[in-house]
């Protein structure tokens, strides 16, 4: 036996410091990661219970512990959920400030060109273009397509996420032809995702808002029904999962076709969405 072996450290006296911990007492490491998976699991309980004060304590605790302990991926990935989280809330500081954070630790971390990088641009993009800052958007949006479109390995579903909030951005800067061919580069990518029939619907919606705004409603208006007739057929598909993201979209939806008369389907999606919820 080497004498290396005959010392004794701390871990071989000192209790656990909890029955989930290999840290006994009193050793505390210098870093550790924090539980990705679990997070992101137990933030889609939340989110399914509409739980949204629950979800921001959530990604707030993990954040602190990942500060402390100098997990930096650990910390991208939940300034990145917590940049949606204060879209939706919207609170335009703390989206914002978490989402410039986020796209310092690309830089930190050297991992400006990938797939991950694609996904924080499109993030803090989403968020400036809801606060009314197209400009910044765009330039984001653009940013994240070099990436999506580069990377071999970026999924479908990725695209069409990207392809679909950047039209967004175009129309708000009435950059009309480029908006139309990027939704329908959505539409083409999102065929190839299973259940992708929900995203779909939401792009269908979109060009209608797109086609209002550029030729008015009297103008628009066969154009923009059919656009709304195959939402409402598409959000009928019985390959799309009647869980709590589909909630989510009927919800967001719902408005939409209210907007334009179409009350029957508003109310429809509106009671899905509680069901599920209530479900859940």
């Amino acid at each position: 036996m080497s004498e290396d072996n005959r010392i004794l450290k701390p871990e071989d006296y000192l209790e656990p410091g909890c029955p989930m911990c290999e840290n006994p007492y009193g050793v505390i490491p210098e870093s550790w990661s924090v539980p990705l998976r679990r997070i992101t699991e137990k933030l889609d309980e939340y989110m399914s219970r509409r739980d949204y004060k629950g979800a921001e304590r959530h990604l707030l605790y993990w954040l602190e512990e990942a500060l402390l302990g100098h997990d930096r991926r650990g910390e991208l990935m939940i300034r990145n959920e917590l940049v949606g989280h204060f879209r939706k809330e919207g609170n335009r500081s703390e989206a914002l400030r978490h989402g410039a954070e986020a796209l310092r630790l690309l830089d930190e971390l050297g991992m400006n060109d990938t797939i991950t990088a694609g996904t924080t641009c499109v993030n803090v993009a989403t968020a400036f273009q809801s606060f009314g800052d197209p400009e910044a958007a765009a330039q984001l949006f653009e940013r994240a397509a070099g990436i999506y479109e580069s990377a071999p390995g970026t999924g479908p579903e990725l695209l069409g996420g990207l392809y679909n909030n950047m039209a967004l951005t175009y129309v708000a800067l009435h950059r009309f032809r480029e908006a139309d061919a990027l939704y329908r580069k959505a539409l083409g990518v999102m065929e190839k995702v299973p259940g992708g029939e929900a995203e779909q619907a939401i792009t269908y919606l979109n060009m209608a808002d797109a086609i209002e705004e550029e030729e008015g409603m009297e103008e628009g208006e066969k154009k923009i029904s059919a656009l709304l007739d195959r939402a409402a057929e598409l959000l009928d598909s019985p390959a799309i999962p009647r869980d709590g993201y589909y909630a989510f979209v009927c919800e967001k939806c719902a408005p939409a076709f209210s907007r334009y008369g179409y009350f029957l389907e508003s109310a429809e999606l509106s009671r899905r969405a509680e069901a599920i919820y209530e479900r859940d």
